[in-house]
């Protein structure tokens, strides 16, 4: 979500369940802020997402999209079960007025020959959530129970990539400043992803991330992936989307990131009960900035495209913008001044960003 206005969406992401069978500490749709979830039915009847294929297609019609991208999401999709995640691939596929690029994000455990084969029949382009190596995954990533899940999620994970590596979209890995930087892409690099999502821990200056102090200068998440950078600037391995759109931002070019750069993603969420949400990461710290008040039950997804919120004067001065784009607006949330804040994360992105710089401009003046 940058900061200029969505005209029209492209990726929509359907919370097909609103459970999960892991318990992540630092998961931001049950650990946060937001608890609406509790309220929401626990998978999206076959009503409503029938509902919201069919404002789908309504959407791309109205705006001649050549393509959307619909993402199965939860929670954990997986809990939905085949025989409901292939009524809304078939409805999506039948009714959409244009080509449907599905994707699937889950943390693999569950994961089975009969999920790969629907997968594979819809060409279902697969995401799996793993933190790196066995003891920095099972850190954050347990059952219910307190059991890490390392070993049910790479057993899935293991599966995709034997059975069907034409599925397999890439691994998405959230970064814990504590874990050796060089160590956790190595764990990742193993599984030779076709890309690799390196994300920060959501917080805000009110409830701060893990090892980040908003009044401390110390930078852990910008050492982390200063680290991380220079290692993939100079293998090119794993394909690390983040390093990539700072790369294309520095040379002029757009962020496929949210959270990165000013173009506005174009992305909107479809909760189980229906309801239309700008943003489930933006929910997880400020429920009420994300809300639309609409449902596929009743409203256009026209009727969604609503503004970013506004940048702080401090971003707008910040000869940095053009790259960090403000942050995620998330990162932004402030008991005082709500989400025209600059973000929690400043100064870790700007030792990334300023450092990533120095590098490029210093490998273009060889050049010359």
């Amino acid at each position: 979500m940058g900061t200029e206005k969505v005209t029209a969406f492209r990726e929509f992401v359907l919370k097909v369940h609103g459970r999960c069978n892991l318990s992540c500490d630092y998961c931001y749709v049950y650990e946060l802020a937001d608890q609406r979830w509790r309220h929401r039915p626990a998978a999206m009847a076959p009503p409503t997402a029938d509902a919201a294929v069919d404002r789908i297609a309504e959407h791309a019609a109205t705006h001649h999209l050549d393509h959307v991208r619909l993402v199965l999401h939860g929670g954990e999709p997986l809990l939905a079960g085949t025989t409901a995640l292939r009524r809304v691939l078939t409805r999506a596929r039948d009714r959409v007025p244009t080509p449907v690029r599905f994707a699937l994000q889950t943390n693999a455990a569950l994961l089975t020959p009969a999920f790969c084969d629907l997968f594979d029949e819809f060409d279902v382009a697969v995401g799996v959530s793993l933190d790196g190596t066995p003891a920095d995954h099972d850190h954050h990533r347990r059952t219910r129970t307190g059991r890490g899940s390392h070993t049910a999620t790479t057993r899935g994970l293991h599966l995709l990539t034997t059975t069907h590596p034409h599925l397999f979209a890439g691994l998405l890995c959230v970064i814990d400043p504590t874990h050796d930087p060089l160590d956790t892409l190595t764990a990742l690099a193993a599984w030779n992803p076709p890309l690799v999502d390196l994300l920060l821990p959501h917080g805000t200056w009110a409830t701060p991330p893990p090892h980040r102090t908003p009044d401390d200068p110390a930078t852990p998440y910008g050492d982390w992936l200063t680290t991380a950078f220079d290692h993939w600037y100079t293998t090119g391995t794993p394909p690390v989307r983040l390093f990539t759109s700072l790369l294309d931002l520095i040379l002029g070019g757009s962020s496929t990131v949210e959270g990165l750069g000013t173009t506005a993603s174009p992305q909107l969420v479809i909760e189980t009960d229906g309801t239309l949400e700008r943003s489930d990461i933006l929910a997880a710290v400020a429920p009420t900035a994300s809300a639309t008040g609409l449902t596929v039950h009743h409203h256009r997804l026209d009727d969604a495209l609503l503004p970013p919120p506004p940048l702080s004067a401090t971003c707008t001065a910040c000869p940095l913008l053009p790259v960090c784009g403000g942050g995620h607006p998330a990162h932004r949330l402030h008991p005082d001044t709500g989400l025209i804040t600059p973000s929690v994360y400043c100064p870790d992105l700007t030792r990334l960003i300023t450092h990533a710089l120095h590098r490029v401009t210093t490998d273009l003046e060889h050049l010359r």
